[in-house]
């Protein structure tokens, strides 16, 4: 009988914790440099509008969803390194960095490209989870 309560008590834990959600969703949305501040990057945008080339050029892509900690990121093949922060959703539908207590619906990742210049940076994620979708974005940086 104990045994019966205890399988059915840990069930219910199970069944009402919340599974990670698939990814659904990765894009550049910024480009920043030195010589052209911050650009935003539209949907379906092909390239940068500025000529950021030159140093210190950070990338801004979000992930909706949950995808592995080792996304695939590079300029022209090169492996690029980057920070990552969970971000929430909020009443107004915008996203913010994640308090505590609150439910991560993505990451906003920040790549440095390190002194590389123009070319085309890539970003591919696989979800942790079903169905173990691979998203990826490019965009060539001018």
């Amino acid at each position: 009988m104990v045994g019966v309560a205890m399988a059915l008590w840990l069930g219910a834990q199970t069944a009402s914790a919340a599974m990670a959600a698939p990814l659904s969703q990765v894009k550049v949305i910024k480009v920043q440099s030195p010589g052209c501040g911050l650009e935003n990057i539209v949907e379906k945008q092909e390239q940068t509008s500025c000529d950021h080339s030159g140093p210190d050029i950070k990338v801004y892509v979000l992930e909706i969803g949950y995808g592995s900690l080792s996304p695939h990121v590079a300029l022209d093949g090169f492996n690029v390194d980057g920070t990552r922060t969970a971000v929430c959703a909020y009443q107004t539908g915008n996203l913010k960095e994640c308090a505590s207590g609150e439910t991560t619906v993505g990451y906003l990742y920040i790549f440095d490209l390190k002194g590389k210049q123009d070319g085309i940076f890539t970003f591919s994620n696989t979800s942790i989870n079903a169905p173990r979708n691979t998203m990826s974005t490019q965009l060539y940086i001018k």
